[in-house]
């Protein structure tokens, strides 16, 4: 009597193994210490030493000073110039996505990417080695966005882009790209850790732009900003 032929091996995605707290653990570990390297201290260090760029006082409108305490590429482009400046964002992209990037091909299936690339968002704004005074956030969620999802990221400056021009506001283009990354990993990924990832990653974001959104809401009531 013939036997049944056997069922066909599966050719879904790997089942996801259980989450590994001491994984979890290094993911954050690895990803804060990365995120903490200042690089607009040391870019700026090595070309203009001397400069602060933890500090950021621009003149606006009728005479009012815009002060922001962020140590950036923003800073150091202001600072030390524009090439510098592009160095700074690009080497910060880079600090973050090389571990989401490790943790990506090491466990593909495990979300240990998202906490390796919140953790480094983390350390960008608040480095363990300069008394966590650090920057905002965009280039630490641009680098871990470049490996988590690349699409998305072309669509973040794009959409950004095109909503910035719409709205005549540098603030639209800038954070417009990152609130459509919201709509954007709710409809295209069943994983949930892609949405808990940005919903973090803006939240924290706008979070630590607390000094400079007070600032710019300020002087708009008062018609010291466009």
């Amino acid at each position: 009597r013939a036997s049944a032929p056997s069922p066909p091996a599966a050719t879904g995605p790997r089942r996801s193994r259980p989450v590994d707290p001491v994984l979890v653990l290094a993911a954050a570990l690895v990803g804060y210490l990365c995120g903490s390297i200042s690089f607009a201290r040391i870019v700026a260090g090595r070309v203009a030493s001397g400069v602060d760029v933890s500090i950021i006082e621009t003149v606006v409108g009728d005479g009012n000073v815009f002060t922001s305490t962020s140590a950036s590429a923003t800073a150091v482009r202001m600072k030390v110039g524009r090439r510098w400046g592009v160095l700074t964002g690009c080497l910060d992209m880079l600090k973050v996505a090389l571990p989401v990037l490790a943790f990506s091909l090491l466990f593909p299936a495990e979300p240990y990417r998202f906490v390796a690339a919140a953790a480094g968002h983390v350390g960008h704004n608040h480095p363990l080695y300069h008394r966590f005074i650090g920057g905002r956030g965009e280039t630490s969620i641009y680098g871990a966005l470049w490996v988590i999802d690349p699409i998305g990221a072309i669509l973040m400056i794009c959409g950004g882009a095109v909503l910035g021009f719409l709205a005549g506001n540098i603030l639209v283009f800038r954070w417009g790209g990152m609130a459509l990354m919201i709509p954007w990993f709710a409809l295209t990924k069943s994983d949930p850790a892609y949405l808990a990832w940005i919903l973090f990653a803006v939240g924290f974001y706008l979070f630590s732009m607390r000094p400079e959104l007070t600032q710019y809401m300020a002087m708009q009531s008062t018609g010291g900003v466009g």
